[in-house]
């Protein structure tokens, strides 16, 4: 069972994709790799899409079809258990290459219409 519902772990994907966008705007990949702060700050963005992606599990490709999830949870594994083993250069192709198609996927997901409803109208069945 998921931690928490899918609406919520789309959003904090969302969420950490535009972390990342306002982070890297205007820094190209040399200067990404001389500043500690901001591989840093992009990891962790990292981190929490792929820890979403885990937590989606199976559903992440049944609700929200095209990304790379099996990637994204490998890409986490690496950064959560084999940090020694990051490369600066994957991490940058990632977020250059794979994340605009996932925020857009993500965003299509949301759009569409099991996530339009209120949570008032999620929640009525709990009453």
């Amino acid at each position: 069972m998921p931690f928490r519902d899918a609406k919520t772990h789309f959003l904090d994907i969302l969420e950490s994709i535009e972390h990342i966008e306002m982070f890297l705007e205007g820094i190209s990949l040399d200067s990404y790799r001389g500043d500690v702060k901001t591989k840093s700050a992009v990891e962790r963005q990292m981190q929490i899409i792929t820890e979403a992606a885990y937590r989606l599990g199976d559903e992440a490709e049944t609700l929200c079809p095209g990304p790379d999830w099996k990637g994204l949870c490998g890409m986490g594994n690496i950064l959560r258990h084999a940090y020694h083993r990051v490369d600066d250069k994957i991490v940058w192709d990632t977020v250059q290459v794979e994340l605009p198609s996932l925020k857009a996927a993500v965003q299509k997901t949301l759009s569409g219409p099991r996530f339009q409803q209120s949570e008032f109208d999620e929640n009525e069945d709990d009453r």
